[in-house]
């Protein structure tokens, strides 16, 4: 899943199939595929199945697995 965001850099495209081994490799993909977009999502947090990763580059993705990329929130001191 792309964010609203980024969909332009994805053709507006909302969602992606992509076959990769973990995070690292997805956003390699997303990047050969469409350039800027991969190094665009490299700053977000990452939904994969539900759960939330913060430093997601070396979590696995199934092949059934459902990816969210979300943009990092600002605030706080």
């Amino acid at each position: 899943m792309i964010p609203r965001a980024l969909r332009e850099r994805a053709g507006g495209q909302e969602r992606l199939e992509v076959e990769a081994a973990d995070v690292r490799r997805l956003l390699a993909e997303l990047e050969r595929r469409f350039p800027g977009l991969g190094e665009a999502l490299a700053g977000a947090a990452v939904a994969i199945d539900g759960e939330i990763f913060p430093d997601p580059l070396l979590e696995p993705v199934g092949p059934d697995s459902e990816v969210h990329f979300l943009p990092r929130v600002g605030g706080g001191d």
